[in-house]
Parts: structure tokens; sequence; C-alpha cells
């Protein structure tokens, strides 16, 4: 029997910094990336923006004393597999009370969320946003939007194995997600 390395843990890259980049655990590896644009910052602010008024609107309508759930953004790490361990960050992360009670953990969660959101940056290659799709789903991720600026595109993978692509002229809806939530995408496109 031949005993190999389990690589970096989460851990080990709980605090883990590289000045300008972006770090993941891919299966005990780490992923460096490059910083985001600014453009990428835009678009991922204004989905975040939306998120929160939509949370916001609908604990006030409700007379709820917290929102549905919480948000992250800045590529809030959760720890999806161990042995070998892979910590993704999303752009931004939904968790719902419902399915999180707790408060959140000061390190990676050790569960996914119920919605991660990816915008592309130009570095990405297609295939690995698909195998970050992956991983979201196979932990338990109810939802993944991919969203492509260039191609001012969106595209929703769900849990059911659905995948749908929007275009300029659609909607991104929460579903059973979030409910009620509704965004056009000619106004996350939008230049300034």
């Amino acid at each position: 029997m031949v005993a190999t390395s389990p690589g970096m843990t989460a851990e080990q890259l709980f605090g883990y910094e590289i000045p300008g980049k972006r770090v993941e655990l891919v299966r005990g590896r780490l992923v460096v990336r490059e910083a985001a644009s600014f453009r990428h910052g835009a678009i991922t602010l204004r989905i975040g923006i939306a998120l929160h008024h939509h949370l916001v609107g609908e604990q006030a309508r409700n007379g709820w004393s917290l929102p549905r759930g919480r948000l992250a953004t800045a590529d809030p790490g959760f720890t999806l597999a161990r042995r070998p361990d892979t910590v993704r960050a999303p752009d931004i992360a939904y968790v719902s009370r419902e399915r999180h009670a707790a408060p959140m953990p000061d390190g990676f969660p050790e569960f996914a969320p119920d919605l991660a959101v990816e915008v592309r940056s130009p570095s990405d290659r297609a295939g690995a946003v698909v195998a970050k799709v992956g991983d979201w789903l196979s932990a338990g991720t109810a939802m993944v939007w991919v969203v492509d600026p260039p191609r001012q595109s969106v595209v929703v993978y769900c849990a059911d194995g659905s995948v749908t692509v929007l275009g300029i002229s659609d909607a991104l809806n929460g579903e059973d997600v979030l409910p009620g939530f509704s965004m056009l995408l000619a106004t996350l496109f939008a230049e300034e």
C-alpha cells in the first residue's frame, strides 16, 4: 500500500494569503487566481445589492425578526469535501436560515451555500468553471448562477440537473431558493 499526501487542508488555507490574488483549495491543491477586475466587482455588487434588498424587503413585508437567510460576498470560503479537502469561494453566497439556523462559523463552513454566484473573469477557462459548478452541486448547493459579462448572459444550474441559459432580455429569478427574487439582466449589465 502506498500512502499519499492529503495536500493542504482547509485549516491550513484559513488565513493563508497571497497578496493581490484569490485562493481556493481543490482536492488538497492550492488554486491561485488573479484579482477580479473592476467590472467583475461592479456586477457582483449589483447582484449582491439586489439580493440584499430582496431579503430585507421580504423581512419587512412579513414582519420577520430576521431575513430568510444570509449573504456574503468577496469570495467567502466553504469546505465542500474532506480528505482531500476542497474549499471553494463564490463571488456571492446565500445561506438560508431554514437550512442553517446557527451563527455562521469564523472559519470555512462545513457545508455548501444554497445559492452560489460566480461572475466569470476573462481568465476563467470554461472547463474550470464547469468543474466548480459541479463541486457546488455535488456538495448540496441548490442553485448556481454563472454570470458571463462579455456575453451578457447567465447560466443557471440547479440541483435537479436542469440548466437554463438567460440572455439580456431575460430576468434572473430566485426560484425556490429565493422566492420572489427577480432581476432584469439588462439592469445587471447596464454600463455606468
